[in-house]
């Protein structure tokens, strides 16, 4: 058997935050980010930058790790 297959980085990241129980507009006022770029991430519009990333990932406690057995 093979090993699963992560799921993308960005559908991590969307479902991180759907987890977090805060509105959009909370999470933007919270990290400095304009609400309209969460919005249109949220709705598959844009990709954020690496920079917004790592606000989000911040506020939301993520962490980018290597998986196991990965060279």
């Amino acid at each position: 058997m093979g090993r699963r297959k992560q799921p993308p980085i960005s559908k991590q990241l969307k479902e991180a935050i759907r987890a977090s129980g805060k509105s959009l507009y909370q999470i933007a006022k919270d990290t400095g980010i304009a609400d309209p770029i969460l919005y249109r991430f949220m709705s598959g519009q844009r990709e954020p930058s690496l920079g917004t990333i790592d606000r989000l990932c911040s506020y939301l406690g993520l962490e980018l790790r290597k998986a196991k057995g990965k060279g």
